[in-house]
């Protein structure tokens, strides 16, 4: 982080910068296969954020949408100012990055296109209209997926944070459906067998320790998610303040193809869960989810964007160790 604030400063070389970046990724994947997981990811240590990846190269205006958070701090996403949409930087080169230091299968994380749509201004851009932007993001979006299956990733992960935020702007449904609508346009050229690796991440937000939209109904947003054309979804659940209900409404929407992970590791939480309470959290969504389709994983990123020091690596990393170990013993007892 002293490092990317350096290079920003021009106070760094674009060179050392490098260096430092392949230090925190080597020493992140060291760390996440010491806690024995199955599959690693790359932390995003080399990226701005985990939305604004692929943003480099174009045209940008400071001024885009402003994304309010519980305790009264703010994100703001840049506005495109001028056409066309390009992805300047594809999650395939990180995932490459990462398979340098690790046999281990990797996890690839890649930001939803609807997330990015929220990039085009309200006013418009001048000879450039919102059904000409969409088609280009669409194709960026299904070669960013494509880029990542292509390199090796055991899976790839959709972040869609805003799902859950959408129906706080828009409580009717309207805004959910048209985000679900558009991932699915990206999805539309993969097989079902690829589909299966495909996975929706979705939570309330996790910035220096606050929510985005906590306040909003899971109840409201599941159905409508489960539309959504992938195999795998990673919901936040530890976080929730009533887990058996939100698994019994996970149980109506679930259907044959899919497999839920559930989160059992609240990372904003600055208590460190022990592997017994990962075991009940395992344990009380077995009880109602069937075991076949049922994993685990944590609610939120533990710092998704590049400035967020609310949570120390070495809490993070005893967090996961504690997910995996208390898998591991809830599989013993399920006899799985």
């Amino acid at each position: 982080m002293q490092a990317l604030g350096a290079f920003q400063a021009s106070e760094l070389s674009a060179e050392t910068l490098a260096e430092e970046q392949a230090s925190a990724l080597r020493d992140t994947i060291e760390r996440l296969e010491q806690t024995g997981s199955p599959v690693i990811s790359d932390g995003e240590q080399t990226k701005p954020s985990f939305a604004t990846y692929p943003l480099a190269g174009l045209a940008l205006a400071p001024d885009g949408v402003v994304i309010p958070f519980a305790d009264g701090h703010t994100r703001q996403l840049p506005r495109l100012a001028a056409a066309p949409f390009r992805y300047g930087i594809h999650a395939a080169g990180y995932l490459k990055a990462a398979k340098a230091y690790s046999t281990l299968p990797i996890k690839q994380a890649v930001i939803s296109a609807s997330a990015m749509s929220l990039l085009y201004p309200a006013d418009g851009i001048a000879g450039y209209p919102r059904e000409a932007f969409i088609a280009d993001l669409v194709a960026g979006a299904a070669e960013d997926i494509r880029g990542a299956l292509d390199a090796g990733a055991a899976n790839v992960q959709i972040d869609f944070t805003e799902a859950r935020l959408s129906l706080k702007l828009d409580p009717s449904g309207g805004l959910l459906r048209s985000f679900v609508a558009l991932n699915n346009a990206v999805l539309e050229g993969f097989t079902a067998e690829e589909r299966k690796k495909i996975g929706v991440h979705v939570c309330p937000g996790g910035d220096h320790d606050s929510t985005h939209s906590a306040d909003v109904d899971y109840a409201a947003l599941l159905p409508e998610l489960f539309q959504m054309n992938v195999g795998r979804f990673y919901l936040q659940m530890a976080s929730e303040p009533d887990r058996k209900r939100v698994l019994g409404v996970v149980k109506q929407v679930l259907q044959p193809q899919h497999i839920v992970f559930v989160g059992v590791i609240d990372p904003i939480n600055p208590q460190i869960e022990t592997p017994n309470e990962v075991r009940d959290r395992v344990l009380e969504a077995a009880a109602v989810l069937p075991v076949a389709q049922l994993g685990t994983t944590d609610d939120c990123g533990f710092s998704p964007f590049a400035d967020d020091t609310s949570t120390a690596r070495e809490t993070a990393f005893s967090k996961i160790r504690a997910r995996v170990e208390g898998t591991e013993m809830a599989a013993r007892e399920l006899g799985v």
